[in-house]
């Protein structure tokens, strides 16, 4: 007889259910969510489950890819198929979600998701870990500004080479904002630091990367690109351009809709 395993996973524990291919339960049990904890509990259990089923995550997605290196027959389940099939149920516990899975599992009520390769989720860390910092940079940068605004020292347009050496100028002779911007420049210096190695990290994935070249080769034509304009945020000093903007402008979305109909008539 075939069994199916739901596993809800969770840090600390994760809760596991098997069922038969009727449908009956026939175990029910809390593990740590620890990759050698699941792969020993079931090579100790004696019942030939058939497949292992857990809901997509980040966590699920390291529990899966352990699981496939022992030789199970693993799937991650798509999270929103699993959230609609589940929401029937007034009490929801992690020991309910479990056997939701594994009934999802043993009558194929599942979309199974792609579980990214080691390279993909290391070149992702790497993409989160420079928008990050990318980030933290701009927020003290502004913060800087808006604290001096407040004694009316206004830093202006300054290059990013420059803007410490502006901010020291301003701020000379006076103890607070000498401690205190001194302070958040020190950061700022720091997290500049770490954000141009992560930078020239994902550049040198850019160029080694066939697709990313062939991007980098296409000629600008100007502010706006097949009707995608950017977005735009203008207010005082401050003139910033965002990113492209999922509005199209009206003619060229009528260009579209008349070259496909004359397509589908050829």
């Amino acid at each position: 007889m075939d069994y199916y395993a739901g596993i809800d996973v969770s840090l600390k524990e994760s809760s596991i259910c098997v069922v038969d291919r009727t449908g009956n339960v026939v175990r029910e049990v809390k593990v740590a969510s620890e990759a050698e904890v699941l792969i020993g509990y079931f090579d100790e259990l004696e019942l030939p489950v058939s497949r292992i089923g857990l809901e997509a995550g980040p966590l699920s997605q390291w529990l899966h890819a352990a699981l496939l290196a022992a030789g199970r027959d693993a799937v991650l389940l798509e999270t929103r198929h699993v959230k609609a099939a589940l929401s029937a149920m007034t009490v929801k516990t992690d020991r309910k979600d479990a056997r939701g899975i594994a009934q999802l599992l043993r009558m194929g009520w599942y979309r199974p998701v792609h579980a990214k390769s080691v390279p993909c989720k290391d070149t992702r860390a790497l993409l989160v870990g420079r928008k990050l910092l990318q980030g933290k940079l701009l927020d003290v940068e502004l913060s800087i500004r808006g604290i001096l605004r407040g004694y009316g020292l206004k830093v202006g347009e300054v290059s990013r080479g420059r803007f410490e050496a502006r901010i020291r100028e301003l701020t000379a002779e006076h103890v607070t904002l000498e401690m205190v911007i001194g302070a958040m420049l020190a950061a700022r210096t720091a997290l500049w630091n770490e954000f141009t190695r992560l930078h020239r990290e994902m550049l040198k994935i850019a160029r080694a990367d066939k697709v990313c070249r062939r991007l980098m080769s296409t000629p600008g034509v100007g502010r706006a690109y097949f009707g995608l304009t950017p977005k735009k945020y203008q207010s005082g000093e401050t003139d910033r351009d965002g990113g492209v903007s999922t509005l199209m402008q009206l003619r060229f979305t009528s260009l579209v809709v008349i070259n496909s109909r004359w397509d589908l008539h050829l």
